[in-house]
């Protein structure tokens, strides 16, 4: 039981004393990055969707 309490003890000293936290600009600055990211990808796989949906229609109208 004393080893449950110790790391529980050393966890909270990392946690508050160790742990450099990000400001809450640095945060926000740094959600804008990972949404406009995350658009930015979601739009180059719909545009490689639309590429391959295209080319299967093109493939399956010549065969069919």
């Amino acid at each position: 039981m004393k080893k449950i309490f110790a790391y529980i003890k050393e966890s909270y000293n990392e946690l508050v004393y160790k742990v450099s936290w990000p400001t809450r600009a640095e945060l926000s600055n740094s959600a804008v990055v990972v949404m406009f990211a995350s658009l930015m990808i979601a739009a180059l796989i719909s545009v490689i969707d639309l590429g391959f949906e295209n080319v299967m229609r093109f493939i399956y109208d010549k065969i069919f």
